[in-house]
This record gives C-alpha cells, structure tokens and sequence, in this order.
C-alpha cells in the first residue's frame, strides 16, 4: 500500500498529519461553488433579503458545513469560514465594504446565525449521537482513545473532545444531557434568528 500526504474519503480530504487545513479550503470551495450555482436567485435585486437568506441556508450553507461536524477546527480556520460567508452575503445583498455596514446587520438582513455556531451545533449533534450508542461501538472507543506515547513538545494541539468539551462549556451542557436525545437537541440549538 503506498503511503499517501492526504486522500479523499467520503468526500473529505484527510491528511496524514491530522491537520484540516486543506478540508477547510474544500469547504470554501464547495460553499462558492453552490453560491455561484445560485446566483440567479441570490443575486437578483428583486428577490427579498430574507428569501436570500433563506435560499443560502439550504443550498449554500450546507455544502461549506459538510464533514465539519468531525473536525476539530481552530480559531483561525472558523474565522476563515466565517470571513467565506460574509463574502458570500455581502455579495448578495449588493453590499461592499467600502459601505462600511456591520456584520451583525448583514446577518439580520439576511436572517443568518453565525457560522461558528452552526459549526459548534453540528459538532455537538454528531457527538451526542455517537454518545447514545452502546459502549463497544467504535465511534465511541475512538472518542476517548489516547494513542500511546507522549505527546511533542510545545503547545498541545487541539484534539477533537477538546473542542467539544470548549463548545459544551459554551452551550452550557453536561455530558449527562446526552442520553435524552430531545432534550439534548434542544439544550445545543444555537439556529438561524
């Protein structure tokens, strides 16, 4: 078997450093690739910002959050996406930089939550969903594995449980609240306004 830097599986490029830098450049692509798909509707001044909003949240939004639920992204690499997105918006709405309106508007116009949240919301759906399988299934034993040896020297990097344990204590849940899975939905949505 030929030893390889980084393939693609299930549609995610893996890397054999562990790093996702390339997944998230993907992510980029794949969100501009379905926004330009769209651009008849979302970029159309007749269209309402709300509609546009509404159409970027099911076609383009979901093709940049693909496979991310699964990675354990760090900071500069979420404001990538977000920075990804506000492009994105901004364009369709007919706004420049130069106009100088907040981000905040630009969201509110366009009825679009934040990108890290929906990031955060899908990372902690998918874990409380490997949580609630039985304790032999291999998803689960992966979560908690700790490879053998000592880790290098220097600043640790993030593992995933770290960034879920990060987005639990922001959410405000405990891993108790995973078995009942209604409650738990509930307790992690973080949606679009």
């Amino acid at each position: 078997v030929e030893k390889v830097e980084e393939f693609r599986y299930l549609g995610s490029t893996v890397q054999s450093n562990g790093e996702c830098v390339r997944e998230v450049k993907k992510r980029v692509q794949a969100g501009w690739s379905g926004w330009r798909r769209v651009t008849g509707v979302i970029c159309d001044s007749r269209v309402s910002a709300r509609m546009k909003g509404k159409v970027y949240r099911t076609v383009v939004r979901p093709e940049m959050l693909y496979g991310l639920e699964t990675v354990a992204l760090s900071k500069r690499q979420e404001v990538e996406l977000e920075v990804a997105e506000l492009k994105m918006l901004r364009f369709s709405l007919g706004v420049t930089r130069m106009d100088k309106i907040r981000n905040e508007f630009i969201r509110g116009t366009a009825h679009v939550g934040c990108f890290g949240d929906k990031v955060r919301e899908a990372r902690l759906r998918w874990f409380g969903h490997v949580q609630r399988r039985d304790m032999n299934y291999i998803g689960r034993r992966m979560l908690r594995m700790e490879p053998p040896g000592r880790r290098k020297r220097g600043r640790p990097r993030r593992r995933f449980m770290d960034v879920v344990r990060e987005d639990m204590q922001v959410v405000g849940v405990k891993e108790a609240d995973v078995e009942d899975r209604v409650v738990w939905r509930r307790m992690i949505r973080c949606g679009d306004p």
